[in-house]
């Protein structure tokens, strides 16, 4: 079987980001199966090229089996909404227009945010003759008009038709969370199938303490709260640099955050205007270099705006911080809650409260013997219910059924 991936945000495990499709294109081509992955040489995370010069193509082969095609994108990413806009349509355009001359594809597998890049697998797949398994990691456009981002309403109405269309129009719709299942059916998906977002446990080592990182941070001897991802509107980090505020007098307790994204030069200005000393900024880290930055932290905080929508998320940093056996900090309500509160790997903290995350934090830096106890409730849940591994088996299972019944 040969798999047609277009995924703007693809991201290799040398690289920052979620790596839930290589992962997954990984166990295919363990199996014997070609995977072409369509992708953008522009960080979605950081905005940036790895190359200096962007070509209309750059190809990869980073293992037997697997084949990334790096196509033109228009860079400036994180510049403005308007700038953003344009990112999306370019590699739209160009991921066709590549798209075209990859031949024997047996199924195409199509994917968002953005949405955009979903029009492009809707039209390789129709044009190769071949079925459109599309994947939703992200309810958008409700997520940015939530959010504010979205604000045009010609924009709108376009983003609302062409994700009403894609849905009606593929061959089976696969989500990465329970909360989207409802979502997805009422704006017109026919065949809905749950493939959770998860972890390969065996890539975090819950034993491991991190000393280099801690050692490169200064904070050998503190309680570490971490957070790991995207800096933008959506992820409310202000809300943690208001907590850091309620707790500066407390020397015990320092706060990490790593990544980047459009939202970092205003935190960081915030952060040096309040003379945060007990918060350290770090760049992005690629994937494989994560079960140590983790390995560095004593909890770990997932959060969003509080916003309804945000209910339906299954973030994948919360699945990171589980297998590497952290407490998870979870500012974020709904079905990603009962997760951690099922497994007693975390505690939940309502969104946008600093009061009450600062409360939380305090309960959890003194005492380590909870701390333990969550982390390893943590790891085994993943590894019972949310291993990658599995979960990859069953997209094989899903995309064959497809390839065979063309």
């Amino acid at each position: 079987m040969h798999v047609l991936l277009i995924h703007q945000a693809f991201a290799g495990l040398n690289e920052a980001g979620g790596t839930r499709h290589y992962e997954m294109a990984q166990y295919l081509a363990r199996h014997g199966h070609q995977v072409t992955i369509i992708a953008s040489p522009v960080s979605y995370l950081t905005g940036k090229s790895a190359v200096d010069r962007i070509h209309w193509v750059n190809r990869e082969e980073p293992e037997p089996g697997i084949t990334i095609l790096r196509t033109y994108t228009y860079s400036a990413l994180h510049r403005s909404f308007v700038h953003r806009v344009f990112s999306f349509f370019s590699f739209m355009f160009s991921s066709f227009w590549v798209g075209c001359s990859i031949k024997n594809v047996s199924v195409v597998w199509g994917t968002t945010p953005p949405i955009f890049q979903g029009f492009t697998a809707w039209m390789l797949a129709r044009l190769k003759r071949v079925r459109l398994l599309f994947e939703v990691r992200d309810l958008w456009p409700e997520f940015a008009i939530a959010v504010g981002v979205l604000k045009n309403p010609v924009l709108i109405r376009l983003s609302l038709w062409l994700e009403s269309f894609l849905y009606r129009h593929s061959d089976l719709l696969v989500v990465n969370s329970p909360g989207f299942i409802d979502p997805v059916h009422s704006r017109g998906a026919r065949s809905v199938v749950l493939i959770p977002n998860g972890v390969n446990p065996d890539m975090f080592d819950p034993h491991s303490h991190g000393v280099s990182y801690r050692k490169q941070w200064e904070v050998e001897n503190a309680f570490v709260v971490l957070y790991a991802g995207a800096f933008g509107l959506s992820n409310d980090l202000i809300v943690v640099l208001d907590t850091a505020v309620i707790l500066r007098e407390n020397q015990n307790v320092k706060f990490v955050l790593i990544g980047d994204g459009k939202e970092r030069e205003h935190l960081q200005k915030y952060a040096a205007d309040k003379h945060l000393s007990n918060v350290y900024f770090s760049p992005p880290v690629a994937k494989n270099e994560m079960s140590e930055v983790l390995a560095a932290s004593d909890a770990c905080i997932a959060i969003l705006k509080p916003l309804e929508m945000y209910k339906t998320t299954y973030p994948n940093k919360i699945f990171d911080y589980m297998a590497a056996g952290r407490p998870t900090l979870c500012c974020i309500d709904g079905v990603i809650r009962k997760v951690i509160e099922e497994s007693d790997s975390g505690v939940f903290v309502p969104p946008g409260n600093p009061a009450a995350l600062s409360e939380a934090i305090l309960k959890l830096s003194q005492s380590p013997e909870l701390c333990r106890k969550m982390g390893v409730n943590a790891r085994l849940h993943v590894e019972k219910y949310f291993n990658r591994e599995q979960f990859s088996a069953i997209m094989e299972e899903k995309l064959m059924n497809l390839g065979r019944n063309q």
